[in-house]
């Protein structure tokens, strides 16, 4: 009796199912052998810098992740470039925060904090610019890949190099989304949150992006925000709105 008590309760709760399911899951995938998940995960797909490195291929598809997720958005990057002073990462963090209260995965990745640690080594060089955006390129599209919606707030100057973290996502069937935080040099310049025009103006600060480096304005971004002329409420509800048109959030 207290067997079919038990599982009465497990049904009615919904749990011996996914329990069953956990469990058919883990036979499927690992069976008696211990090598079987080994040779599922293995692909004949080799890194271009060296042979050796094989890529380890998942057990689930993107979709069969959100599902058991149970998430109300598809993964995706918000990649937000502009000057600085534009208002990225007031938009970007503003954003997070409002599309987590909604019970969306998200998280912001600003280029300030990036080089506090991942990209630490980095200067500011163009060859170091550019390996910086690479690697956060790669990093956006693993977030995306797991279902979370990343923010990118990164000046990010050339169109090369915005080209190509699209194409890192466009080569895995990512949405990437390019915002164009869009303000006049000199609206930037008189915001000035860290000072930096001002040592750049000074010729304390070498290539500085507006000042003695070119910023490169997105040709056809999907999202463009004046931000001198939209609040950071007003910026926010227009991702959101187009995030909802392109299918990305289902709230």
């Amino acid at each position: 009796m207290a067997l079919f008590a038990r599982t009465g309760s497990l049904l009615r709760q919904g749990r011996l199912g996914r329990q069953v399911h956990a469990s058919l899951s883990q036979n499927r995938l690992f069976g008696n052998d211990t090598q079987t998940g080994h040779k599922d995960v293995t692909t004949t797909i080799k890194s271009k810098h060296n042979e050796n490195v094989i890529w380890s291929d998942a057990l689930l598809t993107k979709e069969e992740r959100e599902q058991f997720l149970s998430s109300k958005n598809k993964g995706a990057t918000l990649y937000i470039t502009g000057l600085s002073g534009s208002g990225k990462s007031t938009v970007g963090a503003a954003l997070e925060r409002k599309l987590l209260e909604m019970g969306i995965h998200a998280y912001r990745l600003d280029g300030d904090n990036i080089r506090f640690g991942l990209n630490s080594g980095l200067g500011f060089s163009a060859e170091d610019r550019e390996e910086n955006l690479r690697r956060i390129g790669e990093v956006a599209a693993l977030f995306a890949d797991s279902g979370v919606i990343a923010i990118t707030s990164f000046i990010s100057p050339y169109r090369a190099s915005r080209e190509k973290a699209r194409e890192i996502h466009k080569k895995s069937d990512l949405p990437f989304i390019e915002v164009f935080a869009d303000v006049p040099l000199e609206v930037a310049e008189s915001r000035d949150p860290k000072g930096l025009y001002k040592k750049a103006r000074a010729g304390e600060l070498k290539n500085f992006t507006g000042i003695d480096d070119p910023y490169e304005a997105p040709e056809n971004p999907e999202i463009v925000l004046p931000t001198h002329e939209l609040s950071v409420e007003q910026s926010c509800d227009k991702m959101i709105n187009e995030l909802r048109k392109m299918g990305i959030i289902r709230v």
